[in-house]
């Protein structure tokens, strides 16, 4: 493949709504992941590692820390054409409005990528978790002939009715689409997924929202054609299919979508499995982040089992099992932790930070001593005191308090929440 004619856009997403509170202050994309990361470093060390290294980052809501990240990130060589740019929606004369949807975006941004000689363009969501080989995706798109070229995966029927589905000849040039079909629609729309996968009840091709377009033919679309049109799930793509050659390129590997706080839960605490689906000690496969100066963690006293620590930790629980622990985290003496996602802290408390604060009853940063929480996801730079329970599960409804939100059982605690000593949330 001849990586230098291919530019990728990675798309922000809108304002995240269903990620709610953790999309508060900040784009879908810069939501922190796996204790280290954000979720944009996945799309975009995917580009890495299949030696694209042409990257534009398109967003609109919240964008300021994304922004901050990207720049803080990555820095190509001097040497190299590589670069990630972000473009932020503009108003100008010609396109008075915001981004209307993910089409809209990529025509608003055309006259950008246009000062680059490219010949295929490869558009990403930023809010999805996977490993996959897009040199492998351009080189059969090239190889095949295709105008255009979808990443499809198999699915079950309880997460089809969320996908546009798809059906492919034996030639895998895809004959029809339809978007978030209902569930008795569904009998209609089995394909041959192949042996494995139909033996796990996956018989239904759903596109990952990852696309490859020639550049003539996108411009085309979104300037002539389809001038109007918003969305590519929802209008593009259904309606190129029997006017340009679509095709299907079916991954099989590890795949999530993160669109709700749930997803979100699982994929993290996923990370902590003996053999996790998303791998990340594979050095073929590696995560790019920004390089952070930390200590490592310093760990005392702590019974540990399926836990994931980031740098800079200083922990004393009494134990911590099915666990994500981010940077900087701190954890006082008789704490026990299950089944969370702490994404930590972007400081440290000086001594005489933590003296002031303690005189006026405001907790350390971190989980103080004595604590109980299960099911909890804890967003950056919290304050959780002395004596605290925070218990999680179905017993809890939905709601939406100043200083978390429970969606699903998982008690959110909102970015800097300060929770004073002896609370109680959940218990029963």
């Amino acid at each position: 493949m001849n990586s230098k004619k291919v530019i990728a856009v990675i798309l922000g997403g809108g304002a995240g709504s269903r990620l709610y509170p953790l999309t508060a202050t900040r784009s879908k994309p810069a939501v922190p992941i796996a204790g280290k990361y954000r979720l944009v470093d996945i799309p975009i060390s995917n580009c890495i590692n299949s030696n694209i290294s042409r990257m534009f980052v398109l967003t609109q809501y919240n964008s300021a820390s994304l922004n901050k990240h990207i720049k803080n990130t990555y820095q190509f060589s001097g040497f190299s054409s590589g670069f990630v740019d972000i473009l932020a929606a503009e108003q100008t004369p010609d396109s008075p409005n915001w981004f209307q949807g993910t089409a809209d975006a990529v025509r608003q941004s055309l006259k950008h990528f246009r000062n680059h000689d490219y010949d295929h363009i490869l558009i990403l969501s930023g809010d999805q978790l996977y490993q996959m080989d897009f040199e492998e995706m351009v080189d059969k798109h090239i190889e095949n002939g295709c105008q255009i070229t979808i990443a499809t995966i198999p699915v079950g029927e309880r997460e089809a009715p969320e996908f546009g589905i798809l059906k492919a000849d034996t030639e895998n040039n895809i004959t029809s689409f339809i978007e978030k079909p209902k569930k008795e629609l569904l009998s209609e729309w089995v394909s041959d997924t192949g042996d494995e996968m139909r033996n796990f009840g996956r018989i239904y091709l759903a596109s990952m929202g990852i696309y490859i377009f020639n550049r003539e033919v996108l411009e085309k679309l979104l300037v002539e054609e389809k001038k109007d049109a918003t969305d590519f799930g929802k209008e593009i793509i259904p309606d190129s299919i029997n006017q340009y050659k679509v095709h299907s390129y079916q991954y099989d590997g590890y795949w999530t979508d993160i669109g709700n706080i749930y997803s979100f839960f699982e994929a993290n605490l996923a990370l902590t499995m003996d053999i996790p689906p998303f791998n990340l000690f594979d050095k073929n496969k590696m995560v790019f982040s920004r390089a952070r100066m930390l200590p490592p963690t310093k760990i005392s006293g702590t019974q540990m089992e399926k836990a994931v620590f980031a740098e800079g930790c200083i922990i004393r629980a009494k134990s911590i099992s099915n666990a994500v622990i981010g940077n900087r985290s701190r954890i006082g003496e008789g704490t026990i932790i299950t089944s969370c996602y702490m994404m930590g802290s972007d400081f440290y408390e000086t001594i005489a930070e933590i003296a002031y604060n303690n005189e006026r009853g405001i907790p350390k940063v971190g989980i103080g001593d004595n604590c109980e929480l299960v099911n909890v996801i804890m967003d950056k730079d919290c304050r959780i005191g002395n004596n605290v329970v925070i218990i999680g599960g179905p017993h809890l409804q939905d709601t939406d308090h100043a200083l978390y939100t429970v969606k699903d059982g998982i008690v959110v605690i909102k970015k800097a929440a300060i929770i004073p000593d002896g609370t109680s949330i959940g218990k029963a």
